[in-house]
């Protein structure tokens, strides 16, 4: 996959109506301070598109961005925000659950969990509300290059065990820092996309 194009084109907040895009979606989930935005940056060979932030918590909208005028990159806020009250944290639920369960034109979601540790609660919530939705989630074990190569399979061992995932569900190491992984979101996201 070649990324010619990528810019924002939609931006919705806890009451906005969700877009009807005739383009299929592709969707990235995780929880805050997980490296979306550097993930999304580095796949579409952006430096700043989504913004990335010292401070978790900082993607609060559902943004839309348009790859190649082919599809939509879908950047869902990030979850389990710990100085985020619970109303707001309430609020981030509800609009994950509603384009999860309201859009026609997702074809795939990508959930981000830290290699580093185990899943958290809510990274096993998110992917069993992911699977409940009727959708078959790809794990990207983000941060790959704060580990050593030999940590690498023992850790994502333990990412497949605690989010009980099923034997055939694919788990990607990635690193936005060295770009390992990219390749084979690439191939995911063109075999989604058909």
């Amino acid at each position: 996959m070649i990324v010619k194009s990528a810019q924002l084109k939609t931006v919705c907040g806890v009451t906005s109506k969700l877009p009807k895009n005739d383009l299929p979606e592709i969707a990235f989930a995780g929880r805050s301070n997980v490296g979306k935005s550097s993930l999304i940056n580095a796949i579409l060979n952006r430096k700043s598109l989504a913004r990335t932030s010292s401070s978790p918590g900082k993607t609060q909208t559902i943004n839309f961005y348009e790859i190649n005028e082919e599809f939509f990159l879908v950047d869902l806020p990030g979850y389990g925000y710990a100085k985020a009250n619970e109303e707001v944290k309430a609020q981030w639920g509800k609009m994950i659950e509603r384009y999860l369960t309201g859009s026609k034109s997702l074809k795939g979601i990508f959930l981000l969990v830290d290699i580093r540790h185990e899943p958290t609660a809510n990274d096993c919530l998110m992917y069993d509300f992911i699977v409940k939705s009727g959708l078959k989630p790809i794990i990207i074990a983000n941060k790959l290059d704060k580990i050593n190569r030999s940590q690498r399979e023992k850790n994502i061992k333990i990412i497949k065990e605690k989010l009980k995932v099923s034997k055939d569900t694919l788990v990607i190491p990635f690193s936005a820092l060295s770009k390992e992984g990219r390749e084979d979101i690439y191939e995911v996201i063109e075999r989604l996309l058909g």
